[in-house]
């Protein structure tokens, strides 16, 4: 079995390379310059998410996530529904709060769902020199250092997590290593499907250090958790293209499929909740250009992986922070996690990424009123 960290020598020995060759050296220099997502205010969104289970697939149940989230940086302002379903309504998973929204269907030819959500968010980044803020709910922080089914904190986990953190003097400094080593460890992997499973054992049992942002940021928390930090995966759509000129840290608001992207957050003593990403870094590095970029510090990079620990771009919308959660009426296991829409007829669980039989669309508009 591979060491972990292994991956860290290649990382390494790539050293300080010069830009990708074909790169504007403009474009390093502005974004440099210009990667620094401060909240300026709110913006607001309508998102609408259409699913269409084509043909007939007799009596169905469909279930959407529907935005949870009201906190400093991004409020629900409404939802609304529509569609050919002979029951809708929304309801919430007990143990997660997540909200749902369920829809029963007869049997008939392409049943159809429409959600329209309405939200406001805006950049975050955490001011590091501001006072300690009030203590959280020893109960909720307690909840957020536990393990779920695929965010293991013991075994492998824990040993990593203890190897990286030794030495580590603060609860920031102890995720500072966390975050750095995940950046230079791990690897996007454009081939996996979706955003990945999110099962962090497997990952450092085989060495495989690589997925996409389920996979990544899973791996991160996990990591915290083990070293006694509270942190959770938030998981929603981007939805507007990056004010910043990142290419792959925004989506298209005509057509989101595939825009689905999950962040994390970590409590730390004296700021609270802390905005992180490192899932993205590893994405620049990997899709921003035409060549992988293996060096962390590259120009192209460095901004990101600076304004990312501590802070994220509001034209991404959460929809919640569930694990493991049971789909009110679903016959299909627990879910790791809920950000993609799901259905079941009679023959199961259908395949939300099958786009014969599993049709969905999202997109976005800004309201400027």
């Amino acid at each position: 079995m591979s060491h972990p960290v292994s991956r860290r020598h290649l990382i390494q020995s790539a050293g300080a390379t010069a830009l990708v060759a074909g790169l504007p050296a403009a474009f390093a220099q502005e974004a440099a310059r210009r990667f620094d997502p401060k909240p300026t205010g709110w913006r607001r969104f309508e998102v609408v998410t259409t699913v269409k289970l084509r043909g007939d697939a007799g009596e169905s149940t469909l279930w959407l996530p529907v935005p949870s989230l009201d906190t400093p940086w991004q409020r629900t302002m409404d939802n609304s529904w529509s569609g050919n379903a002979s029951d809708i309504r929304m309801t919430s998973d007990g143990s997660t709060g997540a909200k749902v929204l369920v829809a029963k269907f007869a049997p008939g030819a392409d049943q159809t769902l429409v959600l329209v959500s309405r939200v406001e968010t805006q950049n975050r980044a955490v001011d590091w020199s501001a006072k300690p803020v009030a203590p959280a709910d020893p109960a909720d922080l307690k909840h957020w250092t536990e393990p779920s089914e695929l965010i293991s904190t013991d075994g492998i986990v824990r040993k990593v997590a203890t190897q990286i953190v030794s030495g580590a003097r603060s609860d920031r400094e102890k995720v500072q290593r966390i975050y750095d080593w995940v950046v230079i460890s791990t690897y996007r992997e454009p081939k996996v499907k979706g955003c990945g499973t999110g099962d962090i054992k497997a990952m450092l049992e085989s060495g495989n250090l690589s997925g996409k942002c389920a996979d990544i940021n899973a791996l991160f928390v996990g990591l915290c958790r083990a070293a006694g930090i509270p942190a959770r995966d938030i998981y929603g759509v981007r939805l507007v293209p990056s004010a910043f000129g990142y290419r792959e840290l925004g989506g298209n608001p005509a057509s989101l499929k595939g825009a689905q992207h999950c962040r994390a957050e970590v409590y730390l003593k004296a700021n609270g909740w802390v905005a992180m990403d490192p899932a993205d870094v590893t994405k620049v590095m990997r899709q921003e250009t035409p060549e992988w970029i293996k060096d962390a510090g590259h120009p192209i990079v460095a901004p990101v992986r600076k304004a990312l620990f501590g802070g994220w771009e509001g034209n991404w919308m959460g929809y919640n922070s569930a694990s493991d959660i049971k789909l009110p009426g679903a016959k299909q296991a627990k879910l790791g996690f809920f950000m993609y829409p799901q259905a079941e007829n009679a023959a199961g669980a259908r395949d939300p990424y099958d786009p014969d039989s599993f049709a969905y669309q999202i997109t976005a508009r800004e309201i400027n009123a």
